[in-house]
């Protein structure tokens, strides 16, 4: 009986998906595998780093995301002067003289952390502690956010003057890495056509917060194959030079490989991935559609690399 409810479930995520990203694209033109993207690390409670050039509806498709699934949504512009009290709040005092806390933008469910490495450390820092315990203490006091807790954190690729780039550590806390490219010729036709006239889209509400953590929770129970299970932690120790599993390209290009995170998102994005197309299990090509995203930014390359040109990109296919 509970396999049948699974099975049910899992069907039930699937259809689901397939609304979200209907309404979705509504509004959001020609981005499809980026919103795929997002979906799978929000169902497989993770958070993302979005890279790409102004202009791009990053700030419009997270808006609309958390429309469509009836979350909270606050955006925090990252400047150089942003302090953390900025982000997660501060107790001041009251006019009953009692110190009282007063919540930051953090407390909501979907969190746009724009230009994520335009802040200093310290501010970074704030917010990846939040994401990691998804709570916030101050003075002594834990104050837990609301759930689901969704971090969608963007970088300008271009003008790295006066940013503060992310350190590996805290860069692997982000389930993905997303880079989004300009739109078509056609999509930007319909972009420009839709958004200069008086035309309004309506929004319908698909699921709530109850039902994505159930969702959430569903996920984790998917069974995985063990073959399908090993393919995926070789993969990813196929990135570390200097092992067992190494290939010359590898030791040759690569100074820094990717840590056991990459192999617990690698199962649970294909668990994610699968689900949303309507099957029961992962299989070998849902942990390869979502590999590039998750190492990405888990791989560190050397200057060799660097001076050849070698993309990271080039490094991740060849390891399929």
């Amino acid at each position: 009986m509970q396999f049948e409810s699974e099975v049910k479930a899992v069907d039930a995520l699937h259809q689901s998906f397939k609304k979200i990203q209907s309404e979705i694209n509504k509004v959001v033109i020609g981005q499809d595998e980026v919103i795929k993207s997002v979906l799978v690390a929000i169902f497989s409670n993770g958070h993302c780093l979005l890279v790409g050039v102004p202009g791009l509806a990053k700030t419009l498709l997270v808006q609309t995301v958390s429309s469509v699934l009836d979350l909270s949504f606050n955006r925090i512009q990252f400047t150089p002067d942003l302090m953390p009290s900025d982000i997660i709040g501060a107790e001041i005092l009251g006019e009953d003289r009692h110190l009282k806390f007063i919540k930051g933008p953090i407390f909501a469910n979907i969190i746009l952390a724009d230009e994520i490495n335009r802040t200093p450390p310290k501010t970074q820092a704030a917010l990846l502690e939040a994401m990691q315990e998804k709570a916030v203490t101050i003075a002594g006091h834990t104050h837990s956010l609301p759930q689901p807790f969704f971090v969608l954190a963007t970088q300008n690729p271009i003008e790295q003057e006066g940013t503060y780039p992310l350190p590996e550590a805290q860069l692997d806390r982000f389930m993905f890495n997303i880079h989004l490219d300009y739109p078509t010729f056609a999509d930007e036709l319909t972009i420009v056509k839709n958004t200069t006239s008086n035309s309004e889209v309506k929004l319908t509400k698909v699921i709530n917060a109850s039902e994505i953590q159930y969702f959430q929770q569903l996920i984790r129970s998917i069974p995985v194959t063990d073959h399908v299970l090993e393919y995926a932690v070789k993969l990813v120790s196929k990135t570390r030079p200097n092992t067992p599993l190494a290939s010359a390209a590898i030791n040759n290009y690569v100074s820094w490989g990717a840590g056991p995170r990459a192999s617990q998102f690698l199962v649970l994005g294909a668990k994610c991935h699968a689900a949303i197309s309507g099957k029961y299990a992962p299989d070998i090509e849902d942990v390869q559609a979502v590999a590039e995203q998750i190492l990405r930014h888990r791989i560190v390359r050397n200057y060799r690399a660097e001076a050849e040109g070698l993309s990271i990109e080039q490094i991740i296919k060849d390891l399929f």
